[in-house]
């Protein structure tokens, strides 16, 4: 028993000093803001929801299963191993919006490919039921995973071609080697997913419903500058004095005093997170929007 805690503790640690993680968000993260969500829908919603994930034979992906929304959360990240098959969905999990520049999707989202774009097209697809269970049940997949990725700041905005933080070498406390992308990806979001009062439940006991009410509104678009300035002042804010400033430092580091300042801004992205992919699954699902709102469908061609 003793040395399988020590082989655990050996193999965690080796995870965590990797120089990036293989998931965006973490799986955490995504499965968190997934069960928020599900606690907030309307019945018929979370009805339609679970007809979908019954039939997930349909998306051919046994080593990445979609049974319940926590692994539909995930699915999109999964499937990255799977190769050529689902390589064209790579840009689709962020939006490199440069913090020190006016706010501007037009270039990270030409022809669609950023998670902002995405995210409407998945909620349009989800809320189509004249199309295929497979296409529905993937934009269904893909729609709860973009809502997660968009509330973590940095897959909507980078700094100098940094890749949202990737190239940003940092240390979390006693890790002495990792980087800023994963720290906000994984380190700091298990870190505060896990405080008390922890998971899904927790992080709503948080916030009021009349919050919940105010925090659901907006556009994607809207959501989309509200975490790219999250990034600029609490992400790279919180270890650089001068986000904007020449040249920006090779290393950055995350101490403890800092990383319990911040655990209450993560825990307030997944609750974001879950509260707006509710409204977007209603809208979708609960069958009281003929259309969905973001955007309208484009009109069909004569």
């Amino acid at each position: 028993m003793i040395r399988f805690r020590f082989s655990a503790l050996f193999a965690a640690l080796a995870l965590l000093l990797l120089p990036s993680p293989a998931f965006a968000w973490w799986e955490y993260g995504h499965e968190t803001t997934a069960e928020v969500a599900m606690k907030l829908v309307k019945p018929r919603t979370k009805q339609s929801i679970l007809v979908l994930l019954k039939q997930q034979k349909v998306l051919e992906t046994p080593k990445c299963p979609a049974r319940t929304i926590e692994q539909a959360s995930v699915w999109p990240d999964c499937i990255k191993t799977l190769g050529d098959r689902f390589s064209y969905a790579f840009s689709w999990h962020f939006q490199d919006v440069e913090i020190c520049k006016q706010f501007d999707l037009k270039e990270p989202c030409a022809n669609g490919n950023c998670v902002s774009s995405q995210i409407a097209r998945a909620q349009r697809m989800v809320a189509d039921r004249e199309l295929p269970t497979r296409d529905r049940l993937m934009a269904l997949a893909f729609l709860v995973h973009f809502v997660g990725d968009l509330h973590q700041p940095l897959h909507g905005a980078e700094h100098d071609g940094d890749q949202g933080g990737n190239k940003v070498k940092a240390s979390y406390g006693v890790i002495p080697r990792t980087n800023l992308h994963s720290i906000w990806d994984g380190l700091l979001a298990e870190r505060a997913i896990s405080s008390p009062p922890p998971g899904a439940d927790g992080i709503l006991s948080e916030v009021l419903p009349e919050q919940r009410a105010e925090l659901a509104k907006g556009t994607i678009q809207d959501w989309g500058r509200e975490s790219w300035e999250i990034a600029k002042t609490q992400v790279y804010g919180s270890v650089i004095a001068d986000p904007c400033a020449k040249p920006a430092p090779e290393k950055v580091a995350m101490d403890e005093a800092t990383i319990e300042r911040l655990i209450p801004v993560v825990r307030l992205q997944v609750a974001k997170g879950g509260i707006r992919l509710a409204r977007l699954l209603d809208e979708a699902l609960d069958g009281n929007h003929p259309e969905v709102a973001h955007p309208p469908r484009p009109p069909k061609k004569s």
